[in-house]
């Protein structure tokens, strides 16, 4: 008799995950670069991008030895995608030179800007992110000091000049939408976090209880935040999903009690957040 596993035909393995080495490469820091280009990459969320950003390339030496990366990366895998902000003619020919997919950022917009503005790009390398503004440089260092400083709940001090206060439970992502805030708009803006001590109570905590006005909450979803808590302090009872139930739901109803605007933070961006809170709260932007 035959031996049925003779003729049995294994299944292929499933295709690995397409993977694609991107990078972000500017003459300045790289923020808009990666900025941009990761607005246009979200559009395409079944392909896994390997992601490298490389700021301040701005001289001939610098920009061979990013071709140098792109084309051992365009040997191991598809062709790479380039995202770049740089500026000089001859400095973005070099990297257009290597082979990848390269997609200039600014080209087009500045040959239409100077058409209409009658006027001819300064070919200043790396002006995106200087001070530029100093008022305003200024103004993001003091924002920056200021959340520092009302970081979790650490000072009470001069809270009647924020401009917003983020509230909730703790690894809610209240301090890095709070930096975000500071850091990107200029915003003062200062985090406290719900604790047990907090409770039970049905008007918000002593601290920022006079400025109710200016207070934006955050949640999450209780399997997310039992997660990220048990990064932080393993098999605890701060991280056990029983816990982390408890405070969103008090937290949840604490906000809607005292008509406190809040948003729930496990699939949004800190970007996304901050828009919210911007939007929300009529905030400068």
């Amino acid at each position: 008799m035959t031996d049925p596993s003779m003729h049995r035909v294994e299944a292929a393995p499933p295709p690995a995950a397409t993977r694609r080495a991107v990078y972000f490469i500017s003459d300045s820091t790289g923020i808009t670069a990666e900025t941009l280009g990761s607005a246009l990459l979200v559009n395409f969320p079944a392909i896994e991008f390997a992601r490298r950003t490389i700021p301040f390339v701005d001289t001939v030496d610098g920009a061979h030895q990013v071709v140098a990366e792109i084309r051992a990366a365009d040997a191991a895998r598809m062709s790479p995608l380039v995202f770049t902000t740089v500026k000089h003619p001859r400095l973005r020919g070099i990297i257009e030179d290597s082979g990848a997919v390269v997609i200039d950022l600014l080209a087009g917009h500045l040959a239409q800007l100077e058409s209409a503005l009658g006027a001819t790009a300064s070919p200043a390398l790396g002006q995106y992110h200087g001070v530029g503004d100093m008022h305003r440089y200024l103004a993001r260092m003091r924002a920056v000091e200021y959340a520092i400083e009302h970081d979790d709940g650490q000072s009470g001090r001069a809270l009647d000049i924020a401009d917003v206060i983020v509230i909730a439970p703790s690894r809610c992502g209240k301090t890095p939408t709070t930096m975000y805030l500071a850091l990107q708009y200029g915003l003062l803006v200062a985090n406290y976090p719900l604790t047990d001590d907090d409770y039970p109570t049905v008007s918000l905590p002593r601290t920022v209880a006079a400025y109710r006005d200016r207070c934006f909450g955050l949640t999450t979803t209780p399997l997310r935040l039992s997660q990220v808590r048990h990064e932080r302090r393993p098999s605890s009872r701060y991280a056990s999903l029983e816990q982390c139930t408890l405070e969103l739901r008090r937290a949840e109803d604490l906000y809607r009690r005292n008509g406190v605007p809040f948003l729930n933070s496990a699939t949004r961006s800190v970007e996304e957040m901050s828009a919210v809170i911007m939007q929300t709260m009529k905030l400068r932007a």
